[in-house]
């Protein structure tokens, strides 16, 4: 069973795509890896996607003679890992080179991360030592970094992103942590990963609208169950509209009634209806949902 964050391993997968993105991507990934030598880098990732993008990144920044090794084999829960090496002393130097790395004494060289593709590496950060937890269970991302002065450099990168992590020392690795989830969801947004997001948001207001109709008495359970279902719908709909840009491109009456659904997941119809400025009735309603489904469609269509 996949994990929520090799989820959104696998989603990073498809956006990295122009040879700028390649590049930091895959500068991301050499410098935060956890094996690394003058003759030797190595990976080990649960991510079949990430496996297969890593291979498709030397090929295409290096050429065929830096393509890695790979062995799959099974983690004692049974899951699925990948291990990709390049272990000739020449091929490895002169990545280093390239991305003028010092095994030493790693740092970020912003010279590496040009044309707005901070965010694919990130992304490349996020494949070799990052990690998010079920939000079903508890909102945490993390990385989990090898060297105190990368750590130091990714906590300046987020500092400047306006994330704020916490720090913590765990089996000789520095940890950045996040359990914000608004943080959480701008880091997964910000690096490629919006679909996850979405679903996180979507997570996140079903664990609020249980929390907040359990407390009612006597409530049908049945109906509290349609009422969650059409509402989650209805604000995927529109977190679909607002991660496009394309949400101050609604009318009026349909900026109004999403609003009012955002901050009243556990609302029905006829009760968003009641708190409209000129109210409306069900009907009226379930018909301007329908226009923020058509227009949240469209984009869908579009990505």
């Amino acid at each position: 069973m996949a994990s929520f964050s090799n989820d959104v391993k696998e989603e990073l997968c498809s956006g990295i795509t122009d040879r700028d993105k390649m590049y930091a991507c895959l500068y991301g990934a050499v410098l935060y890896c956890r094996s690394i030598s003058d003759n030797h880098i190595s990976f080990s990732t649960e991510s079949l996607g990430f496996a297969g993008l890593l291979e498709n990144l030397f090929e295409r920044i290096f050429g065929k003679g830096a393509l890695p090794s790979v062995e799959s084999g099974r983690k004692r829960n049974n899951v699925s890992v990948y291990n990709l090496s390049i272990n000739n002393s020449d091929t490895v130097k002169n990545i280093l080179r390239e991305y003028d790395i010092d095994v030493y004494k790693r740092k970020i060289n912003l010279k590496n991360i040009v044309n707005n593709s901070l965010n694919s590496f990130l992304a490349g950060v996020f494949f070799v030592c990052g990690s998010v937890s079920n939000p079903y269970k508890e909102y945490h991302l993390e990385f989990s970094i090898a060297e105190k002065k990368l750590a130091d450099d990714l906590n300046g990168i987020l500092l400047n992103l306006g994330i704020e992590a916490g720090y913590a020392e765990r089996k000789n690795s520095s940890v950045l942590y996040i359990k914000d989830s608004e943080n959480i969801e701008d880091i997964l947004t910000f690096i490629g990963a919006r679909q996850s997001t979405i679903d996180l948001m979507n997570i996140k207001i079903y664990k609020d609208v249980r929390n907040k109709v359990n407390r009612i008495a006597n409530c049908d359970s049945a109906n509290i169950d349609k009422v969650i279902s059409a509402a989650l719908r209805q604000i995927e709909d529109i977190n679909v509209i607002k991660l496009s840009g394309e949400f101050d491109k609604l009318s009026p009456d349909l900026r109004e009634v999403a609003a009012l659904r955002i901050e009243n997941p556990e609302y029905s119809l006829s009760e968003i209806g009641e708190l409209l400025e000129k109210p409306i009735g069900r009907s009226g309603v379930t018909k301007r949902f329908q226009r923020i489904a058509a227009a949240a469609d469209e984009i869908r269509k579009k990505v």
